[in-house]
């Protein structure tokens, strides 16, 4: 699930937005981005090692701090970078679906299509746990062997010479290549589900930790490897143009139009394989924070059990930001989002649990840095491209934080109040 996830929008809209801000040297940020996830994987694995739970995340923070505001914030700000990522993944749907007749940038077919994509996610969601899990086993599979199989194809017909892996790179703006890491971390980020299922893996100890790894490793592997083919065969400026659909592209070139469609359904397989698992996930990681009373919940008067209420809420949300939003606003707000919570992790587990669960402070302060080092230059290429996107990102986080101080206030008092009584 965890895999399946983290492959979708991640390698089949991300390349391009990666390419545009690191220029020839994108390959190499996926090799960056896989450095910091490693780093930041430490302290989700040395946490779920030693509490596997259901509760993934929401656990990890509540036990670095508390039963408040930052735990509680910071998760909800986990749950909108993966909200955020559905939207992603149903505008690349869209966009690869649309590619064959050139209506990729027409607004309401794309808008259209995205929302389609995530109203079906919302049926198979609601169909029940197994034909979820079931489905999620075997896309994951097809997908890996097939990008796999697409890019070791594409190197092999076009080679290693060529395209923007044969461009000099002196004039790449280090900022840039920097700030283009925050969207390879964002390809890598859905190793965090994995950390729900302490509760369901066998030795969940050991086996959570290396269920984490062996995913990262799997989705590095397949990374690199697009990463190369859409290199090899279109040069920058064709992969920044063709930047929301550059792996189909990167197909016509060296494979022909046989090729091409093929890469065609291949994404539209795993992007739509893609945000089923997230719903299920996102959906599930509300429902425990509703239970651990960290957030609100209104039936709405809807029936049914809350994590069906939830599901609703999430492609909601989802469908919202695919309308609103083109591919690279929704990637930046979903990197800030994302790594932002991700500090806090590395924060609370370095203040306050490390001595406990055998943390090394050195591995917990570098994960910390690398956070904030991609996050500074992110802040920065945004703020010279696209400066409202970086309003949104800090008016959205601050009103998570005073909604959550706000609404556990409120709640205390009600239970300050009831016990009185």
């Amino acid at each position: 699930m965890g895999t399946g996830v983290m492959i979708g929008a991640g390698i089949f809209a991300l390349t391009g937005q990666i390419a545009e801000l690191a220029g020839p040297l994108f390959p190499f940020a996926f090799v960056l981005g896989a450095l910091v996830t490693a780093f930041a994987a430490y302290s989700y694995i040395k946490m779920s090692n030693a509490w596997p739970s259901a509760g993934g995340i929401a656990m990890i923070l509540q036990k670095a701090y508390g039963p408040g505001t930052i735990a509680a914030s910071a998760s909800v700000l986990m749950a909108l970078s993966m909200v955020i990522n559905e939207s992603l993944v149903a505008r690349t749907f869209a966009t690869y679906a649309l590619r064959p007749f050139d209506l990729q940038d027409s607004y309401l077919p794309v808008a259209g299509l995205s929302l389609a994509l995530i109203a079906f996610a919302y049926f198979v969601n609601v169909s029940g746990n197994r034909s979820i899990s079931l489905f999620s086993l075997v896309m994951s599979g097809l997908k890996i062997a097939g990008i796999t199989l697409f890019a070791i194809a594409a190197l092999w017909a076009g080679g290693f010479g060529g395209g923007a892996l044969a461009e000099p790179v002196s004039q790449q703006d280090p900022i840039g290549f920097i700030a283009s890491v925050a969207f390879a971390v964002l390809a890598f980020k859905g190793f965090t589900t994995i950390t729900n299922s302490g509760d369901e893996l066998v030795d969940p100890h050991k086996n959570v930790g290396r269920t984490i790894m062996i995913a990262i490793a799997i989705c590095f592997v397949t990374y690199m490897l697009v990463a190369l083919a859409v290199g090899s065969s279109l040069d920058t400026e064709e992969i920044i143009a063709a930047r929301d659909y550059s792996l189909a592209a990167a197909a016509a070139p060296v494979l022909g139009n046989v090729g091409f469609y093929l890469t065609i359904l291949l994404a539209l397989a795993a992007t739509a394989s893609g945000i089923i698992a997230s719903v299920f996930a996102v959906s599930r990681m509300l429902t425990m924070l509703t239970e651990m009373k960290m957030i609100p919940h209104s039936h709405f008067g809807m029936s049914g059990p809350i994590r069906r209420h939830l599901v609703v809420y999430t492609v909601v949300i989802a469908g919202t930001l695919a309308v609103l939003f083109d591919l690279g606003r929704i990637a930046s707000l979903g990197a800030f989002f994302y790594l932002v919570m991700d500090m806090l992790v590395h924060w609370g587990v370095f203040r306050n649990l490390r001595h406990e669960i055998g943390a090394r402070a050195s591995i917990l302060l570098g994960a910390l840095a690398l956070d904030a080092v991609v996050l500074a230059a992110l802040a920065v290429i945004k703020l010279r491209t696209d400066p409202m996107v970086v309003l949104y990102a800090v008016i959205g986080i601050a009103a998570v934080f005073l909604f959550e101080r706000y609404w556990l206030a409120q709640s205390q008092e009600s239970k300050e109040a009831d016990a009185a009584d």
